[in-house]
């Protein structure tokens, strides 16, 4: 490198952002991922036996994709190329990829090819990837924050390895700024900054597992600052760290992550992380239609009988949002959300209508009996139909002694829990004397 090109990177360099310059520059300096880059686990197997193939990396933002896959390449001693989903069409891979061939050919050097955003392929560009991949002209490392099984054509998911990044977590976070403010070449080093434990501790937290948001605002709140030494004070690193928008496809990984999470925070009673998920869909633009929708299936479907209020609310919730709209409606739904969490539960008449619907769709079906048919026609008395009916209000506790299908099934079986345990001990009264329309009658004596 001449002494211009040498002083032109320095130059490229410094205005890099911090996030940028701290980028590890060996796999020994990354960090997270430990669950498959680890000493022993996977990948880091693969590149010890020259073995590796064609991944994709699939997390969240700010996890390391990209710099990772720059690594590999240096690992693998392959030539790193990297076309943007976003940017690059049918051309531009096939450049790259006639280039791999050639130089794969004349030289026997590999290609790393790293796809960033691979999920905004379309089936036809992701398909001109496959005859290369499948014969190692390159090795392809696609990027997604979508769930690759998917966004992704299943034929080259399956050519490939997938490896799942977890957001970093806060030690992480904590070990990345440390790094930065030590580092006198690439990272903050030649400012001197006191860093407050409070401080560390909420980016480290509000960083929400990214890396380079953390070390933004780190670099912000360094920058920005004119005393001296730096005082980098929990109220400074609030300062710096710009509110994150959220993550968020109606139609994609986010969407049906979060909702999953409300509904299972509120079935296992957790109203705290129920609001949680709740707030975060509302704050990332949810329509409230579909949050009403799912508070009344989930009245029925896991409240039920243990709480017959429940749908009522859930019900009054749906047409308070209809009539009120945002943002005033998020109260009735944090309402309704709490209160379902800590209300008892029951699925018993979910299983109930499920036992039903599969006996019938298993062709387990009952004849209507004679007594319960329709006898409201001229014909029906000749047809002996409605004959036998016992009206049940002419029994004294409006139970009458007689057979509504014909053979003996239980479908719902009321759980010990709320408003359904009263159901359950009257509901084996009511068995108990239906049973008796079952009973053949007693022989007659000759």
């Amino acid at each position: 490198m001449s002494l211009f090109e040498a002083s032109e990177a320095a130059n490229r360099r410094r205005a890099q952002p911090l996030a940028a310059r701290m980028r590890p520059a060996t796999l020994d300096e990354f960090v997270g991922q430990q669950h498959f880059l680890g000493e022993g686990k996977l990948l880091r197997r693969l590149l010890a036996s020259d073995r590796l193939g064609s991944v994709i990396f699939y997390g969240p933002p700010g996890t390391g994709k990209t710099t990772l896959a720059r690594l590999l390449a240096q690992a693998s001693r392959s030539k790193f190329e990297q076309l943007s989903a976003i940017t690059s069409g049918v051309k531009d891979l096939r450049e790259v990829l006639e280039a791999a061939r050639d130089r794969l050919s004349a030289s026997g050097n590999k290609t790393l090819l790293f796809v960033d955003e691979i999920h905004r392929f379309n089936k036809s560009q992701q398909d001109v990837l496959l005859p290369d991949v499948e014969e190692g002209v390159v090795i392809l490392v696609g990027a997604t924050t979508q769930n690759p099984f998917f966004a992704i054509n299943s034929a080259l998911v399956s050519r490939s390895r997938v490896f799942q990044f977890q957001p970093l977590a806060p030690d992480e976070i904590k070990a990345l700024i440390r790094r930065a403010l030590a580092d006198r070449e690439r990272g903050l080093g030649q400012y001197e900054v006191r860093m407050y434990d409070d401080a560390l501790d909420f980016l480290a937290e509000v960083s929400d597992g990214d890396a380079r948001r953390a070390l933004s605002a780190l670099e912000v709140g360094v920058l920005s600052s004119d005393a001296r030494p730096i005082e980098f004070t929990r109220a400074l690193a609030e300062e710096s760290v710009q509110r994150k928008a959220v993550e968020y496809d109606r139609t994609g990984d986010a969407h049906y992550d979060s909702i999953s999470a409300l509904i299972k925070s509120m079935r296992g009673s957790d109203p705290d992380a129920a609001i949680y998920w709740l707030a975060r869909m509302l704050e990332a633009g949810e329509d409230i239609r579909f949050l009403a929708r799912r508070v009344v299936i989930f009245a029925s479907e896991d409240v039920g009988n243990a709480d017959p209020h429940a749908l009522s609310l859930a019900i009054a919730t749906m047409q308070a949002c209809e009539f009120i709209g945002l943002p005033e409606c998020q109260l009735n739904l944090a309402q309704a959300v709490t209160y379902l969490a800590c209300a008892p539960k029951s699925n018993a008449a979910t299983v109930a209508i499920g036992e039903a619907s599969r006996d019938v769709r298993e062709g387990r079906l009952v004849p209507v009996p004679v007594m319960l048919r329709d006898s409201h026609y001229a014909a029906a008395k000749r047809l002996g139909h409605g004959q036998g009916y016992q009206y049940s209000h002419d029994s004294p506790d409006a139970i009458s002694a007689q057979d509504y299908l014909g053979v003996e099934r239980e479908y719902y079986r009321p759980v010990d829990r709320g408003a359904e345990r009263e159901l359950a001990e009257r509901l084996k009264i009511i068995r108990a004397k239906l049973r008796e329309g079952r009973q053949p009658p007693p022989p007659t004596d000759a």
